[in-house]
């Protein structure tokens, strides 16, 4: 009888470790370090801090993903026993790794979406924390994933695939995905004009980086997740219904044709579904303080405005169309959500500049991944031309 040798522990590789979801997973493995072993971690250009995770959970391999921050004095300071890799496929090395089980990737922008693909190549679990890898690559994602292989990390997304376990999604008569309605909830168009970005960066429940922070006050985050749920659930945008839930402690619901409504909730703490993507199937102790249900006075909802919160609108718009247009609108709105974090365009000007360039943009049927590229790169170089011209 031939004896195969399993690990003990799950071996964790976090692509973009030092963001606010990457510091959280190492939180959730340095609680369950005894069933987690984390063997490898990606930043873009926070390498001091790179260098401490490191030496903390003694990993093995490292990548350094900017090409100005590759050759920092401070990588001198690595592990003896960690390898260092540099240069344009350092991530995906990093995936390809033989002690390598699960990927959480946490980088974030359209640039997860070629790391995201070699994970699910290599046949691992990927732990998707990178909406953008299936607003622009749905299509092309989407038929490899086998079963149980993709988890969803976005609390919205991790929280729907939950009401739907046991239950036979075709019965599912709609989505609501929750939304806080961010920091300008109830402001019309005309309040919205002299948002700052201090103003913005102010989410009134949510902990996350300064990108997908701007996104969530615009609610085009709320626009990206529709899509990404359209394209993990299978189900039509219009069944995917965003529902202002203040307080967030409903992190989804699911509605099904007898009526019947499941609702996931919880505590607003990403570390949660971090660790079920870690654990699933199994439960493993919260890595977060419970919540009292007794001491919440209330549960809010509303319907979201998307006259003012034009995003939200162009998101559908694209997700109806399909095709390239939201990696256009993926890509557009990166450069503009940049722009407004460096005083390069107003907070209202991130849906025009986005509009824009999805006015120029000739829709195509998504073929490859070489196409995708291309019209990304063209849509950041129709904002970039946008947002010198107008502001």
């Amino acid at each position: 009888m031939v004896v195969v040798d399993t690990p003990s522990r799950t071996r964790v590789a976090i692509l973009g470790c030092t963001g606010s979801i990457g510091t959280q997973a190492l939180d959730v493995c340095k609680q369950h370090s005894d069933k987690l072993e984390v063997v490898a971690l990606s930043a873009h250009s926070r390498t001091e801090n790179l260098v401490h995770f490191a030496h903390e959970f003694a990993v093995r391999h490292v990548a350094v993903t900017s090409e100005a921050h590759r050759g920092d004095a401070v990588l001198s300071e690595l592990p003896s026993a960690c390898e260092l890799h540099t240069g344009s496929r350092c991530a995906e090395e990093l995936v390809e790794l033989e002690d390598v089980d699960v990927v959480l990737v946490a980088i974030v922008g359209a640039a997860g979406l070629s790391v995201s693909h070699a994970v699910l190549k290599s046949g691992k679990r990927l732990a998707l924390a990178n909406k953008e890898s299936l607003v622009v690559g749905g299509d092309l994602l989407m038929p490899m994933v086998q079963p149980g292989q993709m988890l969803p990390v976005d609390s919205e997304h991790c929280a729907i695939f939950q009401c739907l376990l046991g239950e036979n999604p075709r019965e599912a008569h709609c989505i609501w995905l929750t939304c806080s309605g961010g920091p300008f909830y109830g402001r019309s168009l005309d309040e919205l004009a002299d948002v700052t970005r201090h103003d913005a960066l102010a989410h009134p429940t949510w902990n996350m980086g300064a990108k997908i922070t701007v996104d969530s006050a615009t609610l085009m985050n709320k626009g990206l997740e529709r899509i990404e749920a359209m394209h993990l659930f299978g189900m039509d945008i219009d069944r995917i219904k965003v529902l202002i839930q203040r307080e967030s402690k409903i992190h989804s619901m699911v509605e099904f044709e007898d009526g019947s409504v499941m609702a996931h909730l919880g505590a607003s703490d990403m570390r949660i579904p971090i660790q079920y993507a870690f654990s699933y199937p199994e439960r493993w102790s919260t890595p977060a303080p419970r919540v009292d249900f007794r001491e919440i006075a209330q549960l809010t909802f509303g319907a979201p405005d998307m006259e003012s919160f034009r995003c939200l609108k162009l998101a559908e718009i694209a997700a109806k169309q399909g095709g390239t247009l939201p990696c256009v609108l993926n890509a557009a709105n990166e450069i503009a959500v940049d722009a407004f974090l460096h005083d390069a365009c107003t907070f209202t000007g991130i849906a025009d500049i986005v509009e824009a360039c999805m006015d120029e943009h000739d829709c195509q049927k998504v073929v490859s991944f070489e196409q995708l590229s291309d019209v990304d790169a063209w849509a950041r170089e129709q904002a970039r031309g946008i947002i010198s011209s107008r502001f």
